[in-house]
């Protein structure tokens, strides 16, 4: 942990030098400066282009890693160049969030051309598809990423490159290490300290205009014209079915989603937020996840919201800059944070102290996924979660405490309810989904009243349910729903 932070002190220390900066003097306009970050030494090449490897921020807008690439182009007098490889193993992922992502990725590219942008989708490890592609470029720009393999990919990239890589972080409002260099308690801790810089990052941002098109650019990838086609030919999982009834991918389809939620459902999101039984909420964890939406984008659409609308504002804005936030950090200083081992020491002693009371009920992974268990507004939930690919946050909550209160081992409880959660969410495997998972056995949470199982670990009631909200209502409104997926 220590080691990280010494790491993260570096890092901004580096950025905030005017070295850092790749071309001195320029006016990045609304790029902040803390955002950027050079990952080598090494200086730009005469190239035939900037490249752009496209991995976690993957639209044409609201984007500072694409903006800043044409800044550059724009000064070397090239154009611009988008890759991303897709790889067939990325970790726990399946057929229907590949295919969401193919959904986004198809539109980002039809809209780059219009930019006079190429963007091509090339099969391979995301590293070596930059490397590769990245032979005939002046400068390599990438967007940033916070998981494990998100970072090894980067390094490599930054080694083997052959020219300069610089790492533009778009995927938060305030950039990470801005507001802290270690692993913050709760959101308690780190909201001060990302409201601090709030005026500074929270502000309008604006295309560059391309001066060189790059639409002629040798350089080749996959058709997406028929996405089915491409998915076909993919080793991928396909057990787990696509939910494009539900959900669909896309920049525009996100922004068409978040606007009938400003206009119809808003008013109601302070009341509702934890009602399951409505829909009160903005779905636009999964287009985070893939990075077809900007967090800076929605929250500046929310700011403009009216004065009647300032509880909801806040409360929103809360789980968009400071929860949100609040994970990233989490997964980027606690290197196991995908393991058993991220708890904190207090949660893990409780848990140990009470692994061995008496469990009325244990289930299988199978009967967990297959909603097989006597409580029906536990399988609700677990079949809207495998037939729809979302599941609302307050029942996400009670969800998971079950599957602790269920399983023969917190351990084991951890590892399922981690692996489930990854496997049929499309917002699953990045760090909001491993930081939520982590709050069920205690992180980010404090110490509560004693109890069998779960020790001083916060416990969740089906009583509670039937008192806080219309549970039953849920429950049809969850048999409509995988009725409509049949």
């Amino acid at each position: 942990m220590v080691e990280v932070a010494k790491e993260a002190r570096r890092r901004i220390e580096k950025i905030a030098t005017p070295a850092a900066i790749i071309i001195d003097h320029m006016n990045l306009k609304a790029i902040q400066h803390l955002r950027i970050q050079t990952l080598n030494d090494l200086d730009l090449r005469k190239g035939a282009f900037v490249l752009y490897w496209m991995q976690q921020s993957q639209r044409s807008e609201y984007n500072h890693a694409l903006e800043f690439a044409v800044q550059q182009a724009n000064k070397l007098g090239q154009g611009v160049v988008v890759v991303f490889g897709l790889m067939d193993d990325y970790p726990e992922a399946n057929l229907r969030h590949y295919l969401f992502m193919l959904e986004g990725l198809k539109e980002t590219r039809a809209a780059l051309a219009r930019r006079g942008i190429k963007m091509v989708i090339q099969k391979g490890n995301p590293a070596d598809v930059a490397i590769s592609t990245g032979r005939k470029a002046s400068l390599i720009v990438c967007d940033r990423g916070y998981l494990r393999h998100q970072r090894q990919w980067r390094k490599k990239v930054a080694r083997n490159a052959g020219c300069r890589v610089v790492q533009i972080e778009s995927d938060v409002v305030v950039p990470l290490e801005v507001v802290s260099h270690k692993a913050e308690y709760a959101a308690r801790t780190i909201r001060p300290k990302i409201h601090k810089y709030l005026d500074d990052y929270l502000v309008e941002f604006k295309p560059t205009k391309l001066k060189k098109s790059s639409l002629k650019a040798r350089v080749s990838g996959l058709d997406l014209e028929n996405i089915a086609t491409v998915s076909k030919k993919l080793s991928v999982d396909k057990s787990v079915l696509p939910v494009s009834e539900f959900f669909t991918g896309g920049t525009s389809r996100a922004k068409k989603i978040f606007k009938q939620f400003l206009h119809r459902r808003f008013e109601n999101y302070v009341a509702n937020r934890n009602q399951p039984q409505t829909d009160d909420v903005s779905h636009m964890s999964k287009y985070l996840h893939f990075g077809q939406i900007s967090p800076l984008y929605l929250a500046l659409q929310i700011q403009k919201t009216g004065k009647r609308f300032t509880e909801a504002r806040e409360a929103y804005l809360e789980e968009l800059i400071v929860r949100r936030e609040l994970a990233m950090n989490f997964v980027y200083y606690t290197p196991k944070y995908d393991t058993y081992n991220c708890l904190p020491a207090w949660a893990q002693k409780t848990l140990a102290e009470h692994k061995k009371d008496r469990r009325e009920y244990r289930y299988t992974r199978r009967q967990l996924e297959n909603a097989a268990t006597h409580d029906e507004y536990w399988n609700a939930a677990m079949r809207e979660m495998k037939f729809t690919g979302f599941m609302h946050n307050y029942m996400r909550m009670y969800w998971g405490k079950k599957i602790l209160e269920w399983s023969n081992t917190p351990e084991w409880a951890f590892k399922t309810t981690l692996a489930i959660n990854n496997k049929y969410f499309l917002d699953g495997r990045d760090a909001n989904s491993s930081a939520g998972v982590a709050w069920v056995f205690g992180v980010h949470d404090r110490a509560w009243f004693e109890r069998p199982i779960f020790g001083k670990i916060r416990y969740m009631a089906a009583t509670g349910l039937e008192r806080k909200c219309d549970i039953q209502a849920y429950v049809a409104k969850v048999n409509a729903l995988v009725k409509k997926s049949c």
